[in-house]
């Protein structure tokens, strides 16, 4: 005869044994999926890395460097001038100056068509706008330019920031995965500190007078902020690799025109999406960091994924605007 219970024990031994069975499956495919993914991942790192450096791109960069560093007769403070200031801010003004034409104009409406929150900087207030730019510029020039004079004399320490020869293409591509990883910590954790009510009431909340953003928000900040969230997160990386001068120039380049599109309002095609930091700036309390993964590891993104903006979180690789295709669900009173 079945001792008591021994029914119960079997169900639970066969539950606990199907439960295991499932786990270990489900570990089983994750790590094959994972493991094809890696290769599939490196396969193709390796490939455009073997031919922007072996083919023609690799040379023509190379010899590109020699012969600007010949002509700046070897001057490392003019070099370091040009690659880490000059060539970033280029691409910041170059580019926020096309979406200033947009937001001044709302011309051309190929542009306009993709705005994030309809109705808001249509067009832009000026005066707010000239605040916003006499602020930027005021942060580039005596905040920003005194941080790169004490980051040149960090950068004298190490043998290869101003070296003839170029990094690798493989060697660029890991520091900057260092460097968004760096960027994403550092930003995160001050981010979200400026939102403390204390700090928020003195410092961020001059960020956050653009609950629409505009591109050249981005650098719209008090001093303080603009020190420790806008630019020691972006200039720690390339201090603690002691990176090439050409690395820099590419990375600070990189990093204003991505906080550019986070900023400005426009979810352009095949741009990166700016659904995730426009959301932080209509709701404050959301978004706080740039790739999102410390925001979804601490749930700081939890109303974000509720909303029609998360799935429009996306590169659009159409020309059909997805405040279009997605659009926000009808209001109750309508």
């Amino acid at each position: 005869p079945k001792m008591p219970g021994q029914d119960t024990a079997a169900r639970a031994y066969s539950c606990c044994f199907s439960q295991g069975k499932k786990l270990s499956d489900a570990l089983r495919i994750s790590a094959y999926v994972f493991s094809t993914g890696l290769l599939m991942f490196t396969a193709l790192v390796n490939s455009v890395s073997w031919f922007m450096q072996n083919l023609t791109l690799g040379n023509f960069w190379q010899t590109a460097w020699l012969e600007f560093y010949d002509y700046m007769e070897g001057d490392e403070w003019t070099i370091f001038l040009i690659g880490a200031a000059l060539v970033p801010a280029l691409a910041f003004w170059g580019f926020n100056g096309i979406l200033l034409v947009a937001d001044i104009t709302g011309k051309p409406t190929f542009i306009t068509r993709y705005r994030i929150q309809l109705g808001k900087n249509d067009p832009v207030d000026k005066k707010k706008l000239s605040k916003a730019i006499y602020t930027a510029l005021g942060n580039q020039l005596f905040i920003s330019f005194p941080m790169l004079v004490a980051m040149f004399y960090i950068m004298k320490w190490w043998d290869n920031t101003f070296s003839k020869e170029l990094p690798t293409f493989q060697w660029f591509l890991v520091e900057l995965s260092i460097f968004t990883v760096v960027e994403e910590i550092l930003f995160y954790y001050t981010h979200r500190l400026g939102h403390h009510p204390v700090l928020y009431k003195h410092i961020h909340k001059k960020h956050h007078e653009w609950t629409a953003p505009i591109g050249v928000v981005s650098v719209y900040a008090h001093p303080i902020e603009h020190i420790v969230s806008n630019t020691l997160p972006v200039m720690t990386g390339p201090m603690i690799m002691g990176s090439h001068i050409v690395s820099i120039a590419a990375w600070f380049s990189i990093a204003l025109v991505t906080t550019s599109i986070s900023h400005c309002g426009y979810h352009l095609p095949f741009l990166p999406s700016p659904e995730f930091h426009d959301f932080h700036h209509l709701k404050f309390n959301q978004c706080y960091g740039v790739l999102g993964v410390l925001d979804f590891l601490h749930g700081t993104d939890k109303m974000f994924r509720q909303t029609k903006a998360f799935e429009r979180h996306k590169v659009l690789l159409g020309l059909t605007p997805l405040s279009e295709s997605i659009p926000e669900p009808p209001k109750k009173d309508e």
